[in-house]
């Protein structure tokens, strides 16, 4: 009964080692590839770029350019706080009474 549980016991702590085996790709490990692997990636690079061509050049963006101004200043014109335009106050004259 003692060898049985000894060789049961050994084969549960040998169990992690068999899990451990070579078929699992390591860290920065290159697998050979194939003839066809190597086409197929030249193929699909091929088509990457094509497509990228056919993206048309963009303007480059500014969000925020409403909110300044290129010259410096706080704000464009169009966009400032316009405030009102003081009242003018009416001539009193001793004559318009």
């Amino acid at each position: 009964m003692r060898k049985l549980a000894s060789i049961f016991l050994l084969a549960l702590i040998a169990e992690p080692a068999w899990a451990q085996q070579d078929h699992v790709q390591r860290y920065r490990e290159e697998i050979e590839k194939s003839p066809a692997d190597v086409a197929n990636e030249a193929r699909q690079q091929r088509a990457y770029q094509r497509a990228l061509s056919g993206v048309p050049d963009q303007k480059p963006t500014d969000p925020w350019g409403i909110a300044r101004s290129n010259d410096g200043q706080a704000a464009p014109k169009g966009t400032a706080a316009k405030t009102p335009a003081p009242k003018q106050a009416k001539p009193t004259s001793a004559a318009a009474k």
